[in-house]
């Protein structure tokens, strides 16, 4: 039984086009919207594969207009087909969590669908030993145990069905007896499965077969392997192709790793490792009539929240209020800003790409002395704390553009030595260790103002450089800045940047700006605590959940870039996305969750 075609006889899995029945919120779930039904049509039966999905097997899916790269492994809740050149319908419970399962709770009727499948094994058909088989099914592990119950003789079976609160997904189950128990008592039994499922009463079955949480699964192995009970465990696992090419989806066990979607999803249970990971974080309970802490200090200024504009991308902070109120944010960068104005590159300045965006704006700006007389009044009207980003051709311009800045109300200078848009200066400066600490050694003579600066993550040697403006005067460092990219026009085969190479940004890159901040803060860790700076994440952050990544990676606070040009209400979304997430994970302030991942 380890293949689909070893457990059905099918033949290999097939790449389809579908088309949306239905797609609707499920009754009972709770909190409500958070499960969806969708019914998928296969349209005229044209291809080879003409059985249906057996009880347990898997579809690869995916919306035809998405934008994720890979499709979702969701399990067969029902499927039917009447004569031979019907459409086959299936229908699917999807557990509405990330963009991928968010795009298809979101399908209308006729819209399409990909779908590869039916892929994996199915649950074998019960031994004939006289006694009932338990069906147990926890959360949205109920869709395959309750299809393979609607295949089973009617009250052959007891079910038992767990929730964190609410029920669905039992209308089309038979059993003996319905056990249902959820977290918070709203149905059935108060309690986990452990309320009704217990060591003594699984020996009155002859086989156990159950799909749901991991913990869950873990519990009914032990308690099948104490009373001697034969137990079939549907895993779950994210995984890319689904045919057993990526090795993605790999767990491991008894038998040595297997793939959750060739060689399950259905196991063995006895076969199966549930050791947990070492060194799992402390549970805390909810916080109740408290709200968390946001706050943060750096370099001694105050911060409301962490979350804070980044330069280049947000103007001077008026920009975006007829969008929302941008008081709400933690900190506002200014667009770079050079001792002389500069009027930009020439020529193409923006490129979009898959997950990201190519720019070469060229620091335009009006220069130090207009912003000093006519935006910066301006931005000061703003609670949130202003940052100027200051940015140089030279050494010269740098210091001079300092000296002009220490005397006006800003709060803090975020130096510039990474920015690849400009021929002279910019980057250059944040190459190398010696000339990023010249620089920062120069603007620190120059201001008593805090003193942040940012990094390029093209540097060879990013934390060297790192280290060197920190013993240079720094206060703070922000990374990463955009990484070196280009691009080229297939038509006349020329690039489309007049400097060839520009600055890449967006949703792309956050997983090596996460590493890359990662890195610091471990090698931060090293230096003596009263020596350590705080250190900013940016790099791809477009969410709540991309933010408390960095947090936990030890970012002091975060600043937020090209996000706000695809979701204009980006980062008043993050900051209520992050304050919601410490409530439910009883975080009272920030410092009881960084560098969370360091430890």
């Amino acid at each position: 039984m380890n293949t689909a075609t070893d457990c059905s006889g099918k033949p290999l899995p097939i790449f389809a086009d579908g088309k949306v029945i239905f797609c609707g919120q499920v009754k009972g779930a709770k909190p409500e919207g958070s499960v969806y039904l969708l019914k998928v049509a296969i349209g005229g039966r044209s291809f080879e594969n003409k059985d249906e999905p057996l009880a347990g097997q898997f579809y690869m899916l995916r919306s035809k207009k998405s934008g994720v790269l890979l499709g979702r492994p969701i399990s067969v809740y029902s499927a039917t087909s009447n004569a031979a050149l019907d459409p086959m319908k299936i229908e699917f419970l999807i557990l509405k969590k990330g963009k991928g399962t968010q795009e298809l709770c979101n399908l209308i009727p006729e819209e399409e669908v990909e779908l590869i499948g039916p892929l994996g094994n199915c649950f074998p058909r019960p031994k004939d030993s006289g006694k009932k088989i338990c069906i147990a099914g926890g959360g949205i592990g109920i869709a395959p145990v309750a299809g393979f119950a609607s295949t089973l003789k009617e009250k052959s079976y007891d079910f038992y069905a767990a929730f964190k609160s609410g029920s669905y997904g039992l209308d089309n189950i038979q059993p003996e007896n319905l056990y249902v128990t959820t977290d918070d008592g709203s149905v059935g039994t108060k309690g986990m499965i452990s309320a009704v499922l217990t060591a003594e009463n699984v020996k009155n079955y002859s086989e156990v077969f159950a799909c749901g949480p991991t913990p869950m699964l873990a519990y009914i192995q032990k308690i099948c392997l104490e009373s001697g009970v034969k137990c079939w465990l549907s895993m779950e696992k994210q995984m890319a192709c689904g045919l057993g090419a990526c090795l993605g989806c790999t767990i491991t066990t008894s038998e040595g790793n297997k793939r959750v979607c060739k060689d399950g999803p259905v196991f063995d249970g006895a076969i199966l490792d549930f050791t947990p990971p070492k060194n799992r974080p402390v549970r805390l309970p909810p916080l109740e009539n408290e709200k968390p802490d946001l706050s943060v200090k750096i370099a001694g200024v105050d911060f409301k929240n962490p979350v804070i504009a980044a330069s280049g991308t947000f103007g001077y902070g008026h920009e975006y209020e007829p969008i929302f109120d941008v008081n709400l944010l933690g900190g506002i960068c200014s667009k770079g800003l050079t001792l002389e104005a500069k009027a930009g590159n020439p020529g193409n300045r923006l490129v979009e790409t898959p997950s990201g965006l190519i720019n070469s704006i060229g620091l335009e700006n009006p220069g130090i002395p207009h912003f000093i007389e006519h935006e910066l009044p301006s931005m000061l009207t703003l609670s949130p704390v202003t940052i100027a980003n200051l940015s140089g051709s030279s050494l010269e311009g740098y210091v001079k553009g300092a000296e002009l800045l220490d005397k006006t109300e800003v709060k803090m200078i975020e130096l510039n030595i990474s920015c690849p848009n400009v021929k002279a200066g910019g980057m250059a400066f944040g190459m190398q260790c010696d000339a990023a600490a010249k620089v920062t050694e120069a603007v620190r003579k120059a201001t008593k103002k805090p003193l942040m600066v940012k990094l390029s993550p093209n540097a060879p040697d990013l934390i060297g450089v790192a280290m060197a403006v920190r013993q240079a005067g720094a206060d703070a460092i922000s990374l990463v800045n955009t990484f070196q990219a280009t691009a080229i026009d297939i038509e006349t085969g020329c690039p489309v940047f007049e400097n060839i190479r520009a600055g890449f940004s967006g949703p792309a890159v956050k997983p090596i700006a996460l590493r890359m901040v990662y890195d610091l803060v471990a090698a931060m860790n090293k230096v003596p605590q009263n020596e350590r700076i705080p250190i900013i994440g940016l790099g791809g952050i477009s969410c709540w959940q991309d933010a408390i990544e960095f947090i936990m990676a030890g970012a002091t606070a975060i600043e937020v870039g090209t996000a706000t040009f695809s979701n204009p209400k980006a980062m008043k979304e993050i900051i209520e996305g992050m304050s919601a997430f410490m409530t439910r994970k009883g975080y009272k302030s920030l410092d009881d969750f960084r560098g969370i991942a360091q430890r």
